[in-house]
């Protein structure tokens, strides 16, 4: 990795919430989020994607597999391989979805509650930067992969919340740092609108080692996508390390080769949780 020599950019000061400054808000602050968030599923204006077919549509857009378990401490180990229970009924609630041409998908509606009743375990949370036991942990892995395969078609992300913090060095890392989905039922939430004429398709499984993922069509695209991290750098403030990286989509022309468009998708700041090599890190 290597340290960008360029104007350093000011960390961004933290937002506190009521919530935050006052922690018995906190379960009224989550109950108010998520009735909002039922009241817009409700109301009209929106076509939320429900269709889903056991066939493939013709086309291959994109697809990606994300590894299951990595090594870590044995008490996360234990957390991961619950995750995997999860995923596998998460990822049979995404596998054959079709989004329309006008339509929405949200990853909330199409997935719903992980609760214990609907065989949800507790597997591996991140809160504050800290791998903690959750019912229905590690969900998060389904929207990550969703997210990357949308990201190399020409839908569109109209909803994506990051988590604030990098809980993990990038050892066996293949996706760019930042293109991570949080997920929270019902108000946090990865949501895609079908902007143009083809109609996609989500296929998702998990497998003996890895989750799998393809996005389908119903016909060809035009256009191929490269999506990549630019200006990555760790900043030192204070006693904190915080981690940047902008998140950056190229747009190409399938049939002449050429760039459409060069576009910045996220800008990415998160409070790191593990020592990076000081060799990385520079003070603000």
């Amino acid at each position: 990795m290597t340290v960008l020599l360029a104007p350093p950019r000011p960390a961004p000061a933290p937002r506190v919430r009521p919530s935050q400054r006052h922690p018995w808000l906190f379960p009224w602050a989550v109950r108010a989020h998520q009735l909002r968030r039922h009241a817009r599923w409700l109301l009209p204006g929106t076509t939320w994607a429900h269709d889903r077919s056991g066939d493939d549509l013709p086309v291959r857009v994109k697809r990606h597999a994300s590894l299951l378990v990595r090594e870590l401490s044995e008490a996360e180990m234990v957390l991961q391989r619950n995750k995997v229970v999860n995923l596998r009924l998460a990822s049979a609630r995404t596998d054959g979805v079709l989004v329309h041409p006008g339509e929405t998908f949200s990853f909330n509606k199409v997935v719903g509650s992980c609760t214990r009743r609907r065989g949800y375990v507790e597997g591996m949370r991140l809160s504050n930067g800290e791998a903690v036991p959750g019912v229905g942990g590690g969900i998060c892995q389904l929207a990550n992969l969703l997210h990357w395969m949308v990201l190399h078609s020409p839908l569109t992300v109209v909803e994506r919340s990051e988590h604030s913090f990098d809980p993990f060095p990038d050892k066996g890392r293949v996706l760019p740092w930042g293109v991570g989905c949080s997920i929270v039922y019902n108000y946090v939430d990865l949501v895609v609108r079908n902007d143009t004429s083809t109609t996609f398709q989500l296929r998702t499984w998990v497998d003996e080692r890895h989750l799998r993922g393809e996005l389908r069509a119903d016909e060809p695209t035009t256009t191929s996508y490269r999506v990549e991290a630019r200006g990555e750098e760790f900043v030192a403030v204070g006693d904190d390390v915080h981690r940047r990286n902008e998140i950056w989509r190229t747009t190409i022309d399938k049939r002449t080769g050429d760039v459409v468009s060069d576009d910045l998708v996220k800008r990415n700041c998160a409070l790191v949780r593990y020592v990076p090599d000081a060799a990385l890190v520079r003070r603000a």
